[in-house]
């Protein structure tokens, strides 16, 4: 096959996805990824994936009815599969690697994306290492480079510290407004940084400092979140 074949194939395999599909999806991997004990999951269990507080922006407040649509449309696309569990209860499973046509390393910075929205790689690192290691910023670019030629990635903003990247399954609508909000925060932090005379070395230093605090302060959230996101399972 063709690399333009294969494109062709990946265009009309994937597609955007509403919000709940998306979030459907992504609970989906993560669970079979950090829970697989609990796995393939009930509708129940979905939803509360959905609804679960740490590990998730924006939060929601999914019900039955909107699990149950969300899974139609997830099936529909080919990136879902309802199987029968034990007891005759209802579960699902997703197909996210041969619908997406990734690897684990490519669903998990996938899942993260889904799961959080529009991040950095050091943030991708961070947040995706508690479904697929990866040793350093090098790694994570290779594999957002990788999801980038399949069109399943972009980036949100310029090259550069900070550069952001979402996934492409938004709605054409979505996708604008994702853009405006992320250059909103860059003005905003471009601003702040300007307020304190970048241009001097010792300054950068400081900035260099503080951000290594922010990444430790992040590092431990995101370990608690994760130790949440356990005792909510």
């Amino acid at each position: 096959m063709s690399d333009s074949s294969a494109n062709e194939e990946s265009e009309s395999r994937v597609k955007p996805l509403t919000a709940v599909a998306r979030r459907c999806l992504a609970v989906l991997v993560e669970k079979a990824k950090t829970t697989p004990d609990s796995y393939p999951l009930s509708l129940a269990g979905i939803i509360t994936g959905c609804n679960q507080k740490s590990n998730r922006d924006p939060k929601m407040d999914v019900d039955e009815g909107d699990a149950l649509r969300a899974l139609d449309e997830l099936r529909e696309a080919g990136a879902v599969r309802e199987i029968q569990g034990s007891g005759r209860v209802t579960k699902y499973r997703h197909a996210a690697y041969e619908w997406f046509d990734v690897d684990s390393p490519g669903a998990a910075i996938m899942t993260e994306l889904l799961l959080r929205g529009p991040q950095t790689l050091g943030e991708l690192r961070t947040r995706a290492s508690r479904m697929h290691p990866f040793v350093d910023l090098s790694a994570v670019q290779a594999e957002v480079n990788a999801l980038v030629e399949k069109d399943l990635v972009f980036a949100v903003t310029p090259p550069g510290r900070g550069q952001t990247f979402a996934h492409t399954l938004y709605t054409p609508t979505e996708r604008q407004h994702i853009a405006a909000k992320v250059e909103k925060q860059a003005d905003a932090a471009g601003s702040t940084a300007a307020a304190t005379a970048p241009g001097s070395v010792a300054n950068e230093g400081k900035i260099d400092k503080i951000q290594q605090r922010l990444d430790d302060v992040t590092a431990r959230l995101e370990a608690l979140e994760k130790k949440l996101a356990d005792l909510e399972s």
